[in-house]
C-alpha cells in the first residue's frame, strides 16, 4: 500500500486491515478523532510512535507537549503544515510495514 491507496480508505468507516496501529491512529485522526487516535498512539512504543505523539499533540495546539514528543523521537518539530506532516509520517510507516 503507498499513500494514495491509504488516502482512499479514508471514505471508509473503518481503518484498512492489516495496518498497525500508529497508521490507525493516523487514519482516525483525519477522521478527525483526536481522541482514538492518541489513545491508539499511546499504545505503541519507539521513535516512531513518539513522532505520531508528537504530531497529533502539535495538531492539539500543546506545543510544549508536541515539543517533548518530537524530542523523544530524535526529531525537531516540522515547520509545515500538519496534513503535509500527516502525510510524511503515513508514508514512512507504510514504507517500514508499520
Amino acid at each position: 500500500m503507498d499513500l494514495e491507496q491509504f488516502e482512499s480508505t479514508l471514505t471508509g468507516k473503518a481503518p484498512p486491515r492489516g495496518v498497525g496501529g500508529l497508521l490507525q491512529a493516523l487514519w482516525h485522526d483525519a477522521h478527525g478523532d483526536w481522541a482514538r487516535a492518541h489513545a491508539l498512539a499511546q499504545k505503541e512504543g519507539g521513535r516512531m510512535a513518539a513522532a505520531v505523539h508528537a504530531y497529533l499533540h502539535r495538531k492539539e495546539g500543546d506545543l510544549s507537549n508536541a515539543d517533548y514528543w518530537y524530542q523523544r523521537a530524535a526529531r525537531t518539530r516540522p515547520t509545515t503544515r500538519l496534513a503535509t506532516e500527516w502525510g510524511a509520517l503515513v508514508r514512512e510507516l507504510l514504507e517500514r510495514g508499520e
